[in-house]
């Protein structure tokens, strides 16, 4: 069946507001982009990126009643005029064909592979992650989450405890376990990320060795492997509860870092850990170190 777009620019202080009037006005689904070729960095546990200034976009079938929706909208927001209001049909087509033009088996370091569904694995020996595009942040086409990724298709893993403190989609956890850890702790503060995390872990047959949870609930851990690609601010804050979770001589891997801010990061760290050279790409950083005893 065709349907109908409505989009409106609006700015982030104001983004729920208009995305609640699309929905309570009829819209099936409102999804925003950027309005402003604003760059959005990969977020902290629990935040919800947003671009300064925003085009939401209200999904619609193709009965509704626009002129109404319109009306609709004005009364729900309080303004004569809607802001840069677009409405166009849309004809109904293979959603799932459109993405996959978009996102291709992505290869990391010699072995790992991430394949959405609807994709042949390139090299079924090697390791394979299936992970879809989602809500959740975490698919590896971010710099950030590539650095972690290469990194830990480098290591043995055998028998490893592993921390993935901001674990978003998962797929860092699920990398690890693919790579034959004993076990991972995924935490986040944001539960959506979790319900993530275990449905791509079941998806990968590793649910089992994954233990999700808030970070209240987290135990101690005293890890063999400390993960959090997350950013810098947080980092920072995070640097003494990493710390305690990871075991003497056990390592660390911290990503999210932008060129600028490695310094600060790397001196913060070191209180507790050996660190490394910094590794670089596309202007953002990976961190690595071993606990002191």
């Amino acid at each position: 069946m065709p349907w109908i777009l409505l989009s409106l620019k609006t700015d982030s202080d104001h983004a729920r507001q208009v995305e609640d009037a699309l929905t309570d006005n009829g819209a099936l689904s409102v999804t925003a982009i950027d309005a402003a070729d604003q760059p959005l960095l990969e977020p902290g546990p629990g935040e919800t990126p947003l671009w300064d200034q925003l085009i939401l976009t209200g999904l619609f079938s193709d009965d509704s009643d626009m002129d109404q929706v319109q009306s609709g909208l004005k009364y729900s927001l309080k303004l004569d005029e809607l802001p840069g209001i677009r409405i166009q049909p849309l004809e109904d087509r293979q959603w799932t064909r459109t993405w996959m033009e978009h996102f291709k088996p992505m290869k990391f370091g010699d072995r790992l592979w991430v394949c959405p569904e609807g994709f042949a694995t390139p090299d079924p020996g090697a390791v394979n992650i299936r992970l879809d595009p989602g809500l959740a942040f975490g698919t590896g086409t971010h710099p950030t989450t590539a650095l972690c990724l290469e990194w830990l298709d480098s290591q043995d893993l055998h028998g490893a405890k592993v921390l993935d403190y901001g674990c978003g989609s998962g797929i860092l956890a699920i990398a690890a376990l693919l790579l034959d850890s004993e076990n991972v702790w995924a935490v986040d503060n944001d539960p959506q990320a979790l319900i993530a995390t275990m449905d791509n872990a079941i998806k990968n047959r590793v649910a089992g060795r994954i233990i999700s949870c808030l970070p209240d609930a987290l135990p101690t851990a005293q890890a063999d492997v400390c993960m959090a690609n997350i950013l810098a601010g947080p980092l920072t804050s995070l640097a003494p509860t990493l710390a305690r979770q990871t075991r003497a001589k056990g390592k660390l891997i911290l990503s999210g870092i932008l060129c600028e801010q490695a310094a600060e990061v790397n001196q913060c760290y070191g209180q507790w850990f050996d660190m490394h050279e910094p590794v670089i790409k596309e202007g953002w950083v990976r961190l690595e170190g071993f606990k002191k005893q």
